[in-house]
């Protein structure tokens, strides 16, 4: 995700975001867990989206 298109996203868009992506992290980590996990660079690349959320969370209310 480019941190272009999270710029442009209000932060109730964003809180819904961070949702979205917590969900998915958990659902990858327990495919990883049994052994189903296609690509576990995913589980990175859904970590630094999370990462970048958060961050734009704390700018908007600073």
């Amino acid at each position: 995700m480019k941190i272009t298109e999270l710029r442009n996203m209000t932060s109730d868009e964003l809180n819904s975001k961070l949702k979205e992506l917590k969900a998915e992290l958990f659902n990858l980590r327990f495919q990883h867990a049994i052994n189903q996990l296609d690509n576990p660079h995913k589980i990175a690349d859904v970590k630094k989206d999370i990462a970048r959320v958060m961050t734009l969370l704390n700018e908007k209310n600073a």
